[in-house]
């Protein structure tokens, strides 16, 4: 046992200038006064009290550090961020120092740099959880530090796709200068324009226009004789664009056209960037089963025992009534359901159209609420996908069918218009062993809850770039959220195309 002399002099040489330790190598020992005046927060004070107080750091395992932080660029993260000059300093120090970096990158790519919440006051969507300073701890008692921190990034393909899009378009962005394609009137294929050599630079710029050696030839092969003639060969790529931007490829260069072509390799990197932040804030094991709706794009997924077996569009909330971030769980289908509308859509939509009106809608007053009887013309359609939320969000069926031809489909009221909702609905109810409860409910012409008897988890996401058939398709920032997000990241606040509000010929939810 050592004597209290001892244990006295050996904290006192833990304080002395340039003394690490009473130890040697990844021997020595720092007390909890030594790190504390070194800098310790309370996640480094916990890991050396796990570590009883013992060093972590030793050349290889700071190595290995240094080489994890170098790929911070594959996250669209700055390694600058994260790495750490430890010269000159003494080993508490050092350790504290090291051992901050660490926990902070691997932070970074457990859970994201940015707590959504800050930025947003609604935001349930499960998030990631993992304990980094046992993880820190074990990775280096296993001399693994490279490992352990590679794995705490996401592994799924859409991932790994996002981040090699995003390599990709930083290297575009540093070799190619910026082209702006000026607005004007619309551009049919076949017409001419001065604007064609500009919009053929910034085809060439977003890679679709000569982004391999053979279609370099075939774009040199059909280069038009009059430079200013907007080609077939043009157009062809011109509709590619279109189609990963979800507007109509058809070819026409309009006004959202002229947005996608100004949106330039830098542009679509900054976008990824904050992709992959959204990415990195949700568990990395979703429920088998589950619905995604993509609030940014306006579809969802419906996933079964870890495949999708259903992808269909939606309409989502409108500017002004943004459908929420939040994770929710469908716990039943509520057949002939009537819409209680609330008081806000009451006040300003429907209440100034006059009794005239509430009488053709099938509206009356119950409880001194308005309220839309059930039925297949009703706000809420046939069906209701009841969402358990605090934030009255849920899935319903629309009488308002042809806003899902559309390709901006933001026009709700924040909840979730399902295109074919009963069949959606139907599929549930099979795949919960309900069909039968589900179809005497809605034969009955009243309102009834058909109960499910496992709860489906439903995520409220906002993905303005995603893996769609095994390429990067990006879509406008409806809401604002990039610029939010990417502001909050430091990228700068460049506004984005956003979508235009809808003539909506129906009020709902």
């Amino acid at each position: 046992m050592r004597s209290k002399w001892s244990v006295a002099v050996a904290a006192l040489l833990l304080l002395l200038p340039g003394c690490d330790g009473v130890f040697s190598g990844k021997n020595k020992s720092f007390s909890q006064s030594a790190l504390q005046d070194a800098g310790a927060d309370k996640q480094v004070s916990r890991f050396y009290q796990l570590r009883q107080g013992r060093a972590a750091w030793d050349d290889k395992a700071r190595k290995q550090l240094e080489e994890a932080v170098d790929e911070a660029g594959r996250h669209a993260l700055k390694a600058a961020d994260f790495s750490t000059d430890v010269k000159g300093m003494d080993g508490a120090h050092k350790e504290v120092a090291l051992t901050k970096s660490a926990l902070r990158y691997a932070s970074a790519l457990a859970y994201g740099l940015i707590n959504p919440k800050t930025l947003w006051p609604i935001y349930t969507v499960p998030k990631n959880r993992v304990d980094l300073v046992q993880g820190l701890n074990s990775a280096i008692d296993a001399g693994n530090v490279a490992g352990w921190i590679a794995g705490l990034a996401p592994h799924d393909p859409e991932y790994q796709a996002l981040s090699d899009a995003y390599l990709q378009y930083r290297q575009r962005a540093a070799q190619t200068p910026r082209v702006r394609v000026p607005p004007g009137s619309p551009i049919m294929p076949g017409k001419r324009d001065p604007r064609v050599p500009a919009i053929v630079a910034a085809l060439q710029a977003q890679g679709y226009f000569g982004v391999s050696p053979q279609e370099q030839a075939n774009a040199e092969a059909t280069k038009p004789v009059d430079p200013a003639r907007y080609t077939r060969s043009i157009a062809a790529a011109v509709s590619l664009l279109q189609a990963d931007y979800g507007i109509k490829a058809d070819g026409i260069i309009a006004d959202d056209t002229l947005e996608a072509l100004n949106t330039g390799p830098t542009d679509r990197a900054r976008i990824l960037a904050v992709n992959l932040e959204r990415r990195r804030w949700l568990e990395r094991n979703p429920p088998p089963t589950r619905i995604d709706v993509n609030t940014a794009a306006a579809f969802l997924e419906y996933w079964r025992d870890g495949s999708p077996v259903d992808a269909r569009r939606v309409v989502v909330g409108q500017g002004g009534w943004e459908t929420p971030q939040i994770g929710s769980p469908l716990r039943r289908l509520v057949t002939n359901p009537p819409w209680r509308v609330p008081d806000k859509i009451a006040e300003k939509e429907i209440l100034p159209k006059g009794a005239g009106y509430m009488a053709r809608m099938d509206m009356h007053y119950e409880n001194g609420r308005i309220v839309q009887a059930a039925g297949p013309e009703s706000a809420l359609g046939l069906v209701k996908l009841d969402l358990d939320n605090p934030f009255f969000i849920y899935l319903h069926d629309t009488p308002a069918k042809a806003l899902f031809a559309q390709e901006d489909r933001h026009a709700s009221h924040g909840c979730i218009r399902v295109d074919n909702a009963l069949d959606f609905a139907r599929m549930i109810a099979m795949d919960e062993g309900v069909p039968d409860d589900f179809e005497t409910a809605l034969a009955s012409g009243n309102e009834a809850d058909v109960a499910l008897p496992h709860p489906i988890p439903v995520r409220l996401l906002y993905h303005s770039a995603y893996l769609e058939n095994g390429r990067i398709v990006f879509r406008p920032d409806p809401y604002g959220w990039d610029d939010q997000l990417a502001q909050a990241l430091g990228l700068g606040m460049q506004v984005r195309q956003r979508v235009k509000p809808l003539e909506r010929g129906d009020v709902g939810p």
